[in-house]
């Protein structure tokens, strides 16, 4: 055993001299280009791992970089998103700013074109119950509002002031089921009666006689009898118009106004055209005694 020992450690001393004397004659000897042979090896191994080590850095970089410039692409759109979505409100408003603009001048050009006493308001609550259509406006007694007091649009009639409260007051739309209006055809001045209903659409026209002649298209405006709306404003359009099984036709009226768009309206302070306005009763004259 340890004479194997002793040749072991002959055989690596002999390797280490052999490997000295190598690098020795390496060192010493240079390549065509005039490099000594060991530093152009070791050069070699060494570029060969700053080669790889610089790989990975660069790799390792890139990903980095590419990372943060993700996120600021991200942001850049979170941004213009955020623009965006801005600049769409901002368009909402505009348009509806122009629609509400649009109610006014129609209620102005209606307003200016009557001789009628009239004063605006703006609608701020509807009923939620679809029986009974009703909206709320922003003027009431204080306004000089009373009941039965007619509502009127630029299309054509509203309803009439059920309720007058100090600062507001409640309004029965003409399409209610418990509504009416003296009516009749602006083309033959066949007279009726308008009354709201459940169905689509809203409005019949009763009491019509099967003898006239009310034809589909026909409008129909306010006839004034009923003392509330005003004579020869607008109410709808006939949709349907068949001979009844009794006296009277079976009408179906559209109406002018669209409800659920309504805005703006005016409110006539003055009686309508054909009401009967009762004057007061004269002082019995006194006896002298």
């Amino acid at each position: 055993m340890a004479l194997l020992d002793i040749r072991q450690r002959a055989g690596y001393l002999f390797i280490a001299v052999m490997l000295g004397h190598v690098l020795l004659i390496s060192s010493q000897v240079s390549a065509r280009n005039g490099v000594p042979v060991l530093e152009a090896v070791v050069f070699g191994a060494f570029s060969a791992i700053q080669r790889t080590a610089f790989g990975a850095v660069s790799s390792v970089g890139n990903v980095w970089t590419g990372y943060i410039g993700l996120r600021h692409v991200k942001a850049e759109n979170d941004e213009l998103k955020r623009q965006l979505a801005a600049a769409e409100i901002t368009l909402q408003e505009q348009r509806a700013l122009a629609d509400r603009t649009r109610s006014l001048e129609r209620l102005l050009d209606l307003r200016d074109r009557s001789d009628l006493k009239t004063i605006a308001a703006e609608i701020i609550a509807a009923a939620a119950s679809p029986e009974f259509r009703t909206v709320t406006i922003d003027k009431g007694s204080r306004d000089g509002l009373r009941g039965d007091m007619a509502v009127i649009a630029s299309a054509g009639i509203v309803g009439r002031v059920v309720l007058p409260a100090a600062r507001a007051a409640k309004v029965q739309l003409l399409v209610d089921r418990n509504a009416a209006a003296g009516a009749l055809s602006e083309r033959t001045r066949a007279g009726g009666m308008v009354v709201g209903s459940e169905h689509d659409p809203p409005l019949t026209m009763e009491l019509v006689s099967n003898l006239s002649d009310l034809k589909v298209g026909d409008t129909v405006v306010a006839s004034g009898v009923d003392g509330i709306y005003p004579k020869g404003f607008a109410i709808g359009k006939v949709e349907s118009s068949e001979r009844g099984p009794g006296l009277y036709r079976t009408i179906t009226v559209r109406p002018l106004v669209d409800f659920s768009s309504l805005e703006y309206v005016l409110v006539l302070l003055t009686p309508a055209r054909g009401a009967v306005v009762e004057a007061p009763a004269a002082e019995a004259p006194r006896t002298k005694k």
